[in-house]
């Protein structure tokens, strides 16, 4: 049930990261925004590593640099396939993406799940593909889905599942370091993509505090979920996480008081018996 939790508390902070980067964005450029976030979640997290007190290991290093440079690589490539293509056909390719691979890394490498935590894990993946869908636009679409968007959707997909997968694999006893790494490994990969599409630019004040939030909230989403996977199964906790979309989503009704398609409500629905499904069977 611990690992429940702690998977649970890294979806929130996706969800609220993903809300706060959706505000700054409006303020600036998302690259901008990354390009702040990252460098500040790495310098919480270098602080933070040695009051916890465990040994510097190189396998868990190498585990948590390859998760943030995949996750990083994952980030530009997200970015550049939302301002090219159809946002309704791409974020929810993605969403499965994310939540299907880890499950399947996770029942290769031996995991057992019950029949209702199966039951669970497949309402999450209906769930985060309808929570996840845009809005059809009353027009027709001028940014069709080409073969590059394609490449684009699915390598974004697959990066940020690899991140969970890669996070998985860091030992026990290592502390925060690997998240060091991680957000070290990340930075990097941002800064050098920053300057070869020419955005290496700090965000105008408003969007740079909101970056700031993002950061914060990338602490708490990439501390809870290395715990989460030590404590618990990679293909439990990488669903649970999964469902962070649903937490922009709710945070957005609640706060912008946006309106949601009915297919979306239904996947705030599913969200919910997802998560209560797996935490009756574990």
């Amino acid at each position: 049930m611990f690992s429940i939790l702690l998977a649970l508390t890294s979806a929130v902070a996706y969800g609220a990261s993903d809300f706060v980067g959706g505000l700054a964005s409006r303020y600036s450029r998302a690259m901008s925004v990354v390009l702040i976030a990252y460098p500040v979640s790495f310098i919480i997290f270098a602080v933070a590593a040695p009051f916890v007190g465990q040994p510097i290991e190189l396998t868990s290093l190498l585990w948590g640099a390859g998760s943030g440079i995949v996750m990083a690589l994952a980030t530009v490539w997200f970015y550049s396939a939302m301002a090219q293509g159809p946002m309704n056909v791409i974020s929810p390719l993605t969403a499965v993406i994310v939540t299907v691979l880890p499950v399947v890394v996770g029942l290769f490498l031996g995991e057992q799940l019950s029949t209702g935590a199966f039951i669970g894990v497949g309402l999450a993946v209906v769930a985060v593909l309808l929570v996840s869908r845009e809005p059809q636009l009353p027009y027709p679409a001028t940014r069709p889905f080409t073969a590059r968007i394609a490449w684009l959707t699915i390598g974004t997909g697959v990066g940020m599942a690899l991140s969970f997968i890669f996070t998985d694999q860091i030992p026990q006893g290592t502390g925060l370091w690997p998240l060091v790494a991680a957000r070290g490994a990340a930075s990097m990969a941002i800064i050098v993509a920053a300057l070869s599409s020419k955005q290496l630019a700090l965000p105008p004040r408003t969007a740079l505090v909101l970056a700031l939030m993002v950061g914060a909230f990338d602490v708490i989403a990439n501390g809870a979920m290395l715990f989460a996977f030590q404590a618990g199964l990679l293909s439990i906790g990488s669903a649970l996480i999964s469902l962070y979309p649903a937490i922009t989503i709710a945070l957005a009704m609640l706060v912008l008081r946006e309106k949601t398609s009915l297919l979306q409500v239904v996947g705030l629905a599913l969200s919910a018996s997802a998560i209560l499904t797996i935490s009756l069977t574990q």
